[in-house]
């Protein structure tokens, strides 16, 4: 999955996206283990998506702390600004 499509998606988008490629993950590995694969590359590249989809929920998660913290911010201020 490409960076573009991952910004398109929302939160609960993204969380299923994760659940569904991480169950993906565990049963190639499964099959590997059992079986050789055709391509034990794609063992890595849904790692790889794994990793792209939690570097993108994370960075969500980040820009809504630092909205919430600027948005305290600016009341603090006001309230200072008020009492003086």
């Amino acid at each position: 999955m490409a960076k573009l499509e991952l910004k398109s998606l929302s939160i609960q988008e993204l969380n299923e996206e994760l659940e569904t490629t991480q169950k993906h993950y565990y049963s190639l590995k499964f099959n590997n283990a059992v079986s050789s694969l055709e391509n034990t590359a794609e063992i890595r590249s849904v790692r790889r998506n794994i990793a792209r989809i939690k570097t993108e929920v994370k960075a969500r998660e980040l820009v809504d702390s630092t909205q919430k913290r600027d948005k305290k911010q600016a009341r603090r201020r006001l309230a200072k600004q008020i009492k003086k």
